[in-house]
């Protein structure tokens, strides 16, 4: 389980994981196909998700790369490289999102 952030829309999530630095989570980006790590420094985990969040692949992509999830990827989830293998994450795997409970 880790936080994950939504964006709204691809156009919010190009930048989004800049965001992220420095914190244990993830971005999930729904209606991409095709990620890039141009302008980053440091590598990245991708997980290329089907309309129903089933795991179709998974990348660690190095800065100033690009990768494609194929025809059938419908969002991505990313976060720091090793996040995805730490967590257990597997293609195939399907994932769930749950809203977060308050802390008593």
């Amino acid at each position: 389980m880790c936080a994950l952030d939504m964006a709204d829309s691809p156009r919010e999530g190009r930048n989004g994981l800049r965001r992220w630095a420095g914190r244990d989570g993830a971005l999930h980006v729904e209606g991409l196909r095709v990620v890039h790590t141009v302008g980053m420094n440091l590598p990245i985990d991708v997980a290329f998700l089907s309309d129903d969040l089933t795991v179709l692949r998974l990348t660690c992509l190095k800065p100033w790369r690009l990768a494609r999830g194929g025809r059938l990827a419908h969002s991505v989830v990313q976060t720091k490289a090793g996040s995805l293998e730490r967590w257990g994450v597997r293609e195939g795997d399907q994932l769930e999102v749950r809203e977060a409970q308050a802390a008593p």
